[in-house]
Protein backbone atom coordinates (compact mmCIF):
# COMPACT_ATOMS: atom_id res chain seq x y z
CA UNK A 1 0.00 0.00 0.00
CA UNK A 2 1.42 3.54 -1.10
CA UNK A 3 1.87 5.71 1.53
CA UNK A 4 -0.57 9.11 1.19
CA UNK A 5 0.67 12.50 2.04
CA UNK A 6 -1.77 13.94 4.36
CA UNK A 7 -3.99 17.13 3.13
CA UNK A 8 -2.79 20.45 4.00
CA UNK A 9 -4.90 22.16 6.74
CA UNK A 10 -5.21 25.50 8.41
CA UNK A 11 -7.51 26.64 11.14
CA UNK A 12 -9.10 30.37 10.31
CA UNK A 13 -9.93 32.05 13.83
CA UNK A 14 -12.77 33.97 13.43
CA UNK A 15 -12.95 36.16 16.62
CA UNK A 16 -15.67 37.79 18.04
CA UNK A 17 -18.52 38.18 14.99
CA UNK A 18 -21.78 39.54 14.26
CA UNK A 19 -22.90 36.01 14.89
CA UNK A 20 -21.57 35.72 17.81
CA UNK A 21 -21.69 35.63 21.35
CA UNK A 22 -19.31 38.27 23.23
CA UNK A 23 -17.07 35.75 24.64
CA UNK A 24 -17.57 32.91 21.74
CA UNK A 25 -14.65 32.95 18.96
CA UNK A 26 -15.59 31.71 15.87
CA UNK A 27 -13.44 28.87 13.99
CA UNK A 28 -13.60 27.26 10.72
CA UNK A 29 -11.12 24.67 9.01
CA UNK A 30 -9.53 25.16 5.56
CA UNK A 31 -8.44 21.61 3.83
CA UNK A 32 -6.73 20.78 0.52
CA UNK A 33 -5.87 23.07 -2.66
CA UNK A 34 -7.80 26.02 -0.57
CA UNK A 35 -5.24 25.90 2.04
CA UNK A 36 -2.24 26.00 -0.88
CA UNK A 37 -3.99 29.14 -2.39
CA UNK A 38 -4.29 30.92 0.73
CA UNK A 39 -0.62 29.95 1.68
CA UNK A 40 0.74 31.18 -1.68
CA UNK A 41 -1.68 34.75 -1.44
CA UNK A 42 0.15 35.19 1.81
CA UNK A 43 3.50 34.83 0.65
CA UNK A 44 2.72 36.89 -2.52
CA UNK A 45 1.70 39.64 -0.09
CA UNK A 46 4.76 39.57 2.12
CA UNK A 47 2.21 38.81 5.08
CA UNK A 48 3.89 38.58 8.37
CA UNK A 49 2.57 38.06 12.17
CA UNK A 50 -1.01 39.87 12.31
CA UNK A 51 -4.59 40.37 10.77
CA UNK A 52 -4.78 39.53 7.31
CA UNK A 53 -8.27 42.12 7.01
CA UNK A 54 -9.67 45.76 7.41
CA UNK A 55 -12.77 46.63 9.50
CA UNK A 56 -15.33 48.10 7.23
CA UNK A 57 -17.30 50.26 9.38
CA UNK A 58 -21.01 50.78 8.72
CA UNK A 59 -20.61 53.40 6.00
CA UNK A 60 -18.25 51.82 4.35
CA UNK A 61 -15.28 53.46 5.53
CA UNK A 62 -12.00 50.96 5.82
CA UNK A 63 -10.48 50.97 9.04
CA UNK A 64 -6.75 51.14 9.08
CA UNK A 65 -6.60 48.31 11.42
CA UNK A 66 -6.62 44.95 10.42
CA UNK A 67 -10.03 43.12 11.35
CA UNK A 68 -10.46 39.66 12.25
CA UNK A 69 -10.60 36.91 10.41
CA UNK A 70 -7.32 35.82 11.62
CA UNK A 71 -5.53 33.05 9.88
CA UNK A 72 -3.80 30.92 12.52
CA UNK A 73 -1.16 27.45 11.70
CA UNK A 74 -2.87 24.65 12.74
CA UNK A 75 -0.20 24.66 15.51
CA UNK A 76 -1.94 28.06 17.32
CA UNK A 77 1.14 30.50 15.86
CA UNK A 78 0.32 33.82 16.17
CA UNK A 79 -2.20 35.55 13.77
CA UNK A 80 -1.11 36.71 10.59
CA UNK A 81 -1.21 40.60 9.74
CA UNK A 82 -1.16 42.74 6.88
CA UNK A 83 1.98 44.22 6.10
CA UNK A 84 1.00 45.65 2.16
CA UNK A 85 -1.65 47.81 0.95
CA UNK A 86 -3.01 45.36 -1.37
CA UNK A 87 -3.49 42.69 0.86
CA UNK A 88 -5.68 45.15 2.70
CA UNK A 89 -7.97 45.58 0.37
CA UNK A 90 -10.00 42.57 0.88
CA UNK A 91 -12.63 42.43 3.17
CA UNK A 92 -13.75 39.62 5.58
CA UNK A 93 -17.38 40.33 4.41
CA UNK A 94 -16.62 40.39 0.90
CA UNK A 95 -14.41 37.27 1.23
CA UNK A 96 -17.48 35.63 2.75
CA UNK A 97 -19.36 36.40 -0.16
CA UNK A 98 -17.41 35.21 -2.63
CA UNK A 99 -17.00 31.81 -0.68
CA UNK A 100 -20.81 31.66 -0.68
CA UNK A 101 -21.24 32.28 -4.04
CA UNK A 102 -18.68 30.01 -5.54
CA UNK A 103 -20.07 27.41 -2.72
CA UNK A 104 -23.45 27.85 -4.59
CA UNK A 105 -21.94 27.19 -7.83
CA UNK A 106 -19.96 24.57 -7.02
CA UNK A 107 -23.22 22.31 -5.48
CA UNK A 108 -22.05 22.55 -1.77
CA UNK A 109 -24.63 21.83 0.46
CA UNK A 110 -26.66 24.83 2.38
CA UNK A 111 -25.95 23.54 5.79
CA UNK A 112 -21.95 22.94 5.00
CA UNK A 113 -21.63 26.21 3.53
CA UNK A 114 -23.50 28.04 6.18
CA UNK A 115 -21.10 26.00 8.87
CA UNK A 116 -17.83 27.59 7.35
CA UNK A 117 -19.10 30.96 6.97
CA UNK A 118 -20.93 31.11 10.30
CA UNK A 119 -23.81 32.39 8.85
CA UNK A 120 -26.66 31.76 11.31
CA UNK A 121 -30.02 30.99 9.13
CA UNK A 122 -30.06 30.00 5.38
CA UNK A 123 -32.15 33.94 4.78
CA UNK A 124 -29.08 35.29 5.63
CA UNK A 125 -27.16 34.07 3.02
CA UNK A 126 -29.60 33.40 0.97
CA UNK A 127 -28.93 36.29 -1.28
CA UNK A 128 -25.38 34.36 -3.03
CA UNK A 129 -27.28 31.90 -4.06
CA UNK A 130 -29.37 34.05 -6.78
CA UNK A 131 -26.93 34.00 -9.80
CA UNK A 132 -26.80 30.17 -9.33
CA UNK A 133 -30.69 29.45 -8.97
CA UNK A 134 -30.61 31.35 -12.43
CA UNK A 135 -28.36 28.06 -14.08
CA UNK A 136 -29.75 25.81 -11.62
CA UNK A 137 -31.50 22.44 -12.36
CA UNK A 138 -34.87 23.81 -11.36
CA UNK A 139 -34.48 26.34 -13.69
CA UNK A 140 -33.73 23.50 -16.15
CA UNK A 141 -36.40 21.38 -15.53
CA UNK A 142 -39.08 23.01 -18.15
CA UNK A 143 -36.79 22.34 -20.57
Amino acid sequence: MAHLSPLPWRSIRLGRTKSTEADAEAEVLMIGPPVVAIKAWIARANIGRSRVFRAIDLWGTLEEQGAEPAISEPDRQAPVRCRRAQSAEFSAHGLRSIYLTEAARQGVLVPEALHQSQHRSVQAASCYNDADRRMGWAARLAV
